[in-house]
């Protein structure tokens, strides 16, 4: 496969592209402070990185739940952390109006799992000729990402990866299978491992996601080491006090040792 360029970043190149970030766009301060501390992280660490965060949960358990800073809000904020550290940056759009506001701002357009058979916001995502991340549903088997696939090319992109984030096990619960990481690659799709979401409890907290976070830096070096082209890890400077997804995310202060060890084991794996 040739590798796909994001800006300044490869995915599919020799070394893992990260995909790193706070869940929630919580507040315009806090974005900014945690987009700039994983950006040193990053440079100090040697790797290429790709700046997450969304401006709307909209796939929220309650509807007490914290939701963001909203659309128009969050992809200017999102493009000026962008032009400000010169990293690709890239969040997820929930509907075809959105995804033509994201497009004139936002590297990669990330399609959420349960989203990603939506014939219209896929059209809209493609239409913009920006990058695309699909996160596969926790619904499908690895090779019916293909028909996914199928459906950008025929809107006319090229520049799209996938990212597996799981499959559901009975309730509450995901599994992550490695052998999909095989099989997408060999139909011919880049793909992307999400650690924190593949260990999501989802509605196990009774109004809220619970999850395994612990496991979450365990799933990304089996995903390494299983052949993927990158890791997607939301991380929090304190992730007991994150508005969403706490019980998933990697503590900031945790980030640098984990990425050692994730370029470590690509290197031997390679």
């Amino acid at each position: 496969m040739k590798p796909l360029k994001i800006g300044n970043v490869s995915i599919g190149g020799k070394e893992p592209v990260f995909i790193l970030g706070p869940c929630a766009m919580e507040s315009e301060k806090f974005v900014w402070r945690m987009a700039r501390r994983i950006a040193e992280i990053a440079t100090g660490e040697g790797v290429s990185f790709v700046f997450k965060s969304s401006y709307d949960k909209a796939n929220r358990t309650s509807v007490k739940s914290f939701r963001g800073l909203g659309v128009e809000q969050g992809c200017e904020l999102l493009a000026a952390v962008g032009r400000d550290l010169a990293v690709p940056v890239t969040t997820d759009v929930h509907s075809p109006a959105e995804a033509e506001i994201a497009g004139r701002h936002i590297d990669v357009l990330q399609i959420p799992a349960f989203l990603c058979r939506q014939t219209d916001l896929l059209r809209a995502a493609a239409e913009t000729g920006r990058g695309v991340n699909v996160k596969k549903g926790q619904f499908l088997a690895p090779w019916d990402v293909r028909n996914i696939a199928e459906k950008l090319l025929a809107f006319g992109n090229d520049k799209f990866f996938f990212t597996e984030r799981g499959t559901t096990f009975g309730y509450n619960n995901l599994v992550a299978d490695m052998r999909s990481l095989h099989w997408i690659r060999e139909a011919g799709y880049h793909v992307i491992f999400d650690a924190t979401h593949s260990v999501q409890r989802p509605g196990g907290g009774g109004d809220t996601t619970s999850g395994d976070g612990e496991l979450a830096p365990v799933l990304a070096r089996a995903a390494i080491a299983a052949g993927c082209d990158g890791i997607f890890m939301e991380v929090h400077e304190n992730p007991a006090r994150a508005l969403s997804d706490g019980p998933n995310q990697i503590p900031l202060k945790q980030l640098p040792k984990h990425l050692r060890m994730l370029k470590a084991i690509h290197a031997a794996v390679s």
